[in-house]
């Protein structure tokens, strides 16, 4: 048997083994008792046939919250010596701060000011309808937010220098968080395997990409506020959900494909983008979640959206007189 991603399996079970994986508490062998038998020979020899030396690694994060854990994942990589370049807009909140790796950046079309308004647009409108449906979350102020949200892409691709630099440095996988599908257009544009670090997209295209079973009956779905033990009445409004969806996710990643059309120049879907993940990190630990199907190349590692965090301050103990 050929083993398949000579390069990407090194560096992601190297790191497993060394606990790269922040908060994971993931075991080699745990990750190993999921795949085939004929593969897990061939990683079981990959530390001996030398494959195990430090990888090259091209990150393309996501801005806000995600960033927090997938940043320390990150820097626990470049602690084992792995190489690594992360490729962020010079427009952001929380990427460019107090980094310690390589780092190429590119201008966008919109300001920090600009995107600063139609958060808080879309922020405040969350607050004051919080039962509102996907329908009305993705048709209203939500999708013009994540339209100008999505089209740093553009920017990327349009820094030719840029993208000669990635071209020119031969990266072994792309890491990546999968809610932003220009990590997903990048790995495909350079042809590299990608590694996708989230909990779940609110669309199911990643779990239908990654051909993982999700029977509408049994398994709950994210907004849903639905358990694995549904009425009928309960399943029959999952099938009115999942109907939405297949309707509004396509309208809502609208700019997202016309932007990867561009740049791969021939048309595009969500399922061309999604079906190309080659490691999924799920970002939750298994007792967290209700029964679900995993495929082989699905890991669950723990880890939540947050920053690290920091010892308690000191708390001084006082003693009354009686």
């Amino acid at each position: 048997m050929v083993c398949f991603m000579p390069v990407l399996l090194p560096l992601y079970f190297r790191s497993i083994e060394s606990g790269d994986l922040a908060c994971s508490g993931l075991q080699l062998p745990m990750a190993l008792t999921i795949l085939p038998g004929p593969l897990t020979l061939c990683v079981c020899l990959l530390p001996a046939s030398g494959f195990v030396e430090a990888g090259k690694l091209l990150v393309v994060p996501m801005d806000g919250s995600h960033w927090f854990t997938m940043r320390s994942v990150v820097e626990k990589h470049i602690r084992r010596g792995h190489e690594v370049v992360t490729v962020m807009p010079e427009v952001s909140w929380q990427l460019g701060q107090s980094l310690n790796f390589t780092v190429k950046t590119y201008s966008t079309s919109y300001t920090l000011e600009c995107l600063d308004h139609m958060f808080k647009v879309f922020a405040d409108t969350q607050w004051k309808n919080p039962e509102q449906t996907l329908y009305s979350a993705l048709m209203g102020s939500s999708r013009t937010f994540f339209e100008l949200f999505f089209s740093h892409c553009r920017s990327l691709f349009n820094n030719k220098k840029l993208v000669e630099f990635l071209k020119e440095s031969s990266f072994d996988a792309v890491f990546l968080d999968p809610f932003d599908m220009c990590g997903l257009i990048v790995a495909k544009y350079f042809s590299l395997p990608s590694v996708i670090f989230t909990r779940e997209v609110f669309c199911h295209y990643l779990e239908e990409g990654v051909q993982c079973p999700g029977p509408l009956s049994y398994v709950p779905r994210m907004l849903l506020r639905l358990t694995d033990a549904m009425t009928f009445k309960e399943r029959v409004q999952k099938y009115i959900a999942h109907l939405e969806e297949h309707l509004l996710c396509p309208y809502f990643f609208k700019t997202s494909l016309e932007i990867a059309s561009e740049i791969l120049q021939t048309p595009v879907t969500l399922y061309d983008v999604f079906s190309q993940v080659s490691v999924w990190l799920l970002r939750t630990d298994f007792v967290l979640e209700f029964p679900r199907p995993v495929m082989p190349n699905m890991i669950f590692i723990g880890g939540i959206n947050c920053h690290q965090g920091k010892l308690l301050s000191k708390v001084h103990h006082l003693s009354f007189g009686t």
